[in-house]
């Protein structure tokens, strides 16, 4: 084999391997923004580079299997369903209390799931791995939960801090809390669905 002949080879392996390399890179990327959905955006949106940001996700998935998650029994997903319909019915006559109550009702459910519940960021990473969807709704309730705390939230603004929860807690219940039925077989009129109008 001739001198070129060597080369021409070593440049077309050279080739290969950083196509593969960057297949790899793409692939681990796709599935990183599958898994992770809007908050992929968000995390890359925050950090330094899009590198840094996906180090941060694969390092969320370590820990997220680490955590022993248990899935609902059937008592205890009623007996969650029950507690968010009564607490949608006390919202009409106490607005203010019921979004603390839903909060509470929330970091219940995700303590039973097996999630961490102490410090709200270390929190919203172990659900992102499985609940990147309805963390936007959880980041808003906390956020109007803290500013109602310090007596600066609107009325309308609690009842959207109500749905925001709910959206979490259907995703960690698994079912609609109202009614135990997908959305789309709820009645619209529904007397306990006041606040996802």
């Amino acid at each position: 084999m001739s001198p070129t002949q060597v080369v021409v080879i070593v440049i077309v392996v050279l080739v290969l391997a950083a196509l593969a390399a960057v297949a790899v890179v793409a692939s681990r990327r796709r599935s990183l923004k599958q898994r992770f959905g809007p908050e992929y955006d968000r995390v890359v949106a925050e950090r330094d580079s899009r590198s840094a940001a996906e180090r941060e996700l694969r390092e969320r998935e370590r820990q997220h299997a680490e955590l022993e998650l248990t899935p609902l029994a059937p008592e205890s997903r009623d007996r969650y369903a029950a507690a968010w319909e009564e607490l949608q019915v006390r919202f009409v006559d106490s607005p203010a209390e019921t979004v603390g109550d839903a909060d509470e009702l929330v970091s219940r459910l995700i303590a039973e799931r097996g999630y961490p519940t102490g410090d709200f960021s270390d929190q919203i990473a172990r659900l992102s791995v499985e609940h990147a969807r309805t963390l936007t709704h959880y980041r808003d309730a906390h956020e109007i939960r803290l500013r109602n705390e310090r007596g600066e939230a609107s009325t309308e603004e609690l009842r959207q801090a109500v749905v925001h929860y709910r959206a979490l807690f259907a995703d960690l219940l698994g079912a609609d809390p109202v009614g135990h039925q997908p959305p789309e077989q709820r009645r619209p009129d529904h007397p306990h669905d006041a606040t996802s109008r």
